[in-house]
C-alpha cells in the first residue's frame, strides 16, 4: 500500500512539473535568445573596431547627425580621423565631444577640414589638404548628401543641378582626387552612404532619386575597376534615417534586444544602426548594404523582377494622395 501511494504521489506532482516548465520555457528562450545576439553584437563590434585602428579614415559632412555617429564609432575603434564639414564651429564641437569621452592614450586626435561638397572647384584643393594630414587615405567615406522633395515641375532646374552636385559630382571629385593615393599605394577602401533611393524611385523625390541612382552606377563601375589595385569599393543604402521613440543607452543588452525587435516594425533606421554598419562594412569589406526592412526590400525586388506591378503599384498610391488631398 505505501508503494501505491509513493506511485501516486509523483504521478501528481509530474504534471506539476511540466507545467511549470512550460510556463518558464518562453521566457529562458528568450533570454537565451538575447544573450546570443548580445554576445554576437560584442564579437562583432570588438572586431570591427580592431579593424580600423591606426587607420586613415576620412568622414565628409561628419557634422551631420550620420556624421557624428560615423566619427564616434571610429574615433572609439580608434582610428586617425580626418572629419570634414562646412561649419568650422561645429567642427570643434564635434572634436571636443569625441575627445572628451575617450582615452586620449587609445586614441587619436582628429584632424578638422573645411569642406564644402557642392563646391567643384575647391574639392582638389581640400583633397591635397586632407592627404597632407597624415600622407595617405585608407578609407574614404562619402556621408555628404541633400535632399529635395517636391513635384517635378515645381523644381527648377538649378535646384536639379545643386542636389546633383552635392549628391554625386561632389563625391566622386573627391574620390577621384583621393584615389591616385589609394593606387600607388595598392590598398584602401572607398564608402559611400547611399539611399534605398538609389534603387528605386520615389514619388516627388526625382531629382534626389536621379542623383542617387547616378552615384551607384558610378561607384558599381569603380568596384570593378579597382579590385586589379586590391582597393574595395562599398555602398551602405539604408532607407530614411530616423528616431527612435526610446533609445536604450548603447552597449547594453537592452539596446540590442530593442533594436533587433524594434527595426521590425519601423521603416527607417537610426543614424546609430547605420554607424555601426559603416563599420561592420569597412572591417569585413562589404560590396553593397541594404538597410531595409521587409517592405521596402521587397519593394526593390518587385521594380527588378515586376516592374508593371511596381509602377501600377506607386501610380495608385500617387493617385490615393491627391484624393485625399482634394477630400480634405
Amino acid at each position: 500500500m505505501c508503494v501505491v501511494i509513493t506511485v501516486l504521489s509523483c504521478d501528481l506532482l509530474f504534471p506539476t512539473a511540466m507545467g511549470i516548465f512550460s510556463v518558464l520555457a518562453l521566457p529562458l528562450l528568450l533570454l537565451g535568445i538575447s544573450g546570443i545576439i548580445y554576445i554576437y553584437q560584442s564579437v562583432r563590434w570588438l572586431l570591427s573596431k580592431s579593424a580600423v585602428q591606426n587607420k586613415v579614415v576620412v568622414i565628409t559632412d561628419a557634422i551631420s547627425g550620420l556624421g557624428k555617429e560615423c566619427s564616434r564609432v571610429f574615433h572609439a575603434g580608434g582610428a586617425r580621423l580626418v572629419l570634414c564639414g562646412r561649419n568650422w564651429e561645429k567642427l570643434e564641437a564635434l572634436y571636443d565631444a569625441l575627445i572628451s569621452v575617450t582615452d586620449p592614450s587609445m586614441t587619436y586626435a582628429p584632424k578638422l577640414i573645411l569642406l564644402d561638397i557642392t563646391d567643384i572647384n575647391c574639392i582638389r584643393d581640400v583633397a591635397k589638404e586632407i592627404l597632407n594630414c597624415y600622407g595617405c587615405v585608407d578609407v574614404l567615406i562619402n556621408n555628404a548628401s541633400m535632399k529635395v522633395k517636391g513635384a517635378v515641375q515645381s523644381i527648377s532646374l538649378e535646384l536639379d543641378k545643386k542636389i546633383m552636385d552635392a549628391n554625386y559630382f561632389g563625391p566622386i571629385t573627391l574620390t577621384k582626387a583621393i584615389l591616385p593615393n589609394m593606387i600607388s599605394r595598392r590598398t584602401g577602401q572607398i564608402v559611400l552612404i547611399n539611399s534605398i533611393q538609389g534603387k528605386i524611385g520615389i514619388p516627388f523625390r526625382a531629382a534626389y532619386a536621379a542623383s542617387k541612382h547616378a552615384a551607384v552606377g558610378f561607384f558599381d563601375c569603380l568596384r570593378a575597376e579597382m579590385e586589379e589595385f586590391d582597393i574595395s569599393v562599398s555602398t551602405v543604402n539604408p532607407t530614411f534615417i530616423c528616431s527612435y521613440h526610446r533609445q536604450p543607452a548603447p552597449g547594453n543588452w537592452e539596446a540590442s534586444i530593442w533594436k533587433f525587435f524594434f527595426r521590425k516594425v519601423s521603416y527607417g533606421v537610426h543614424p546609430v544602426e547605420v554607424a555601426e554598419e559603416v563599420l561592420a562594412t569597412v572591417s569585413r569589406k562589404k560590396q553593397e548594404v541594404l538597410m531595409a526592412n521587409p517592405i521596402p526590400r521587397a519593394a526593390v525586388y518587385i521594380r527588378t523582377f515586376f516592374p508593371e506591378l511596381f509602377f501600377a503599384i506607386v501610380a495608385s498610391g500617387i493617385r490615393e494622395k491627391l484624393k485625399t488631398e482634394e477630400e480634405n
